[in-house]
């Protein structure tokens, strides 16, 4: 298999990232409402364990569509997808230790460790999309660290809202990429 068919078959069965997109914005604007809602720490929690459930909701979603809902077995992108995946849990250890040391870093510390998990979706999926949206998550933990410190849940808002933006553009993008298959036909 060629590597553009691989990245078109993780595109296809994964919607162009779109329901995936959409479980992570609902986590991070869920963890930011607890943030303002009941504490800081309850919004980390929050944060955390939705994390956790990011995945299993998005097959959820997947399968509830009718499609399927992970790659077939032997598919080449399948163990880089389970390694790009494994970075998260393992970084977000480190946002816990500087949220540690300042509580108002936890956002901005998952943004950039989340923002670069999504670089290397750019080969899996074979889309710039998410080459951008990683810089924009790493670019912003950076400029709400640096320019707005005090502010503990604006970087859970700000990727809430992102994310659901390019939850939509990924989807967009996608379906012009089937209209546009679906034109020239099969080959």
């Amino acid at each position: 298999m060629h590597i553009a068919d691989a990245q078109r078959q993780v595109r296809e069965v994964y919607a162009g990232g779109f329901h995936g997109q959409l479980v992570s914005a609902a986590v991070w604007l869920l963890a930011a409402t607890i943030s303002v809602l009941i504490s800081h720490g309850a919004g980390i929690v929050a944060l955390l364990l939705g994390g956790v459930t990011i995945l299993p909701i998005t097959t959820l979603l997947l399968r509830l569509g009718g499609g399927q809902a992970a790659l077939p077995k032997g598919h080449p992108m399948a163990a880089l997808a389970v390694q790009i995946a494994f970075t998260v849990p393992l970084g977000l250890l480190v946002a816990v230790a500087a949220a540690g040391y300042r509580e108002e870093w936890f956002f901005p510390a998952s943004m950039i460790i989340v923002g670069a998990h999504y670089l290397p979706f750019t080969f899996l999926y074979g889309t710039v999309l998410f080459a951008v949206l990683g810089g924009l998550m790493c670019f912003g933990g950076v400029a709400l660290a640096l320019w707005l410190p005090n502010a503990f849940s604006t970087g859970g808002w700000a990727t809430g809202v992102l994310l659901l933006v390019f939850a939509f553009v990924l989807r967009r993008s996608h379906r012009r990429d089937q209209r546009s298959r679906d034109r020239r036909g099969p080959g």
